[in-house]
């Protein structure tokens, strides 16, 4: 995809959150990140996404934003350091899915 190309802490513009939305239908923009709430069977399934989020996080040495209420995750996906959103969150965004896919 065309943000694999882009220096991974470039800003994404506008336009171009537009276009990643289109491929992430589950995401919105909000206040410069990604956002994206998911609500699981249970609260051991909720936890059990968060530890395999924060496996993967780890890994890529980036981290969202999580909000635990219960069995419903909400998860925000921003470039702190860069100030909005950028091919990382893209990219931690798609893994989010990934693991939500697998448990639903």
């Amino acid at each position: 995809m065309w943000w694999d190309d882009l220096g991974m802490a470039e800003l994404l513009t506008d336009d171009q959150v537009t276009e990643v939305l289109g491929k992430l239908p589950d995401w919105t923009a909000e206040n410069s990140a990604l956002v994206r709430t998911a609500e699981l069977a249970s609260f051991p399934q909720a936890i059990m996404v968060v530890n395999r989020i924060a496996e993967i996080a780890e890994n890529d040495n980036h981290h969202p934003d999580i909000d635990i209420r219960w069995r419903t995750l909400t998860f925000r996906c921003s470039t702190h350091s860069k100030g909005g959103i950028t091919a990382l969150d893209v990219s931690l965004a798609e893994e989010i899915d990934g693991v939500l896919d697998s448990v639903s």
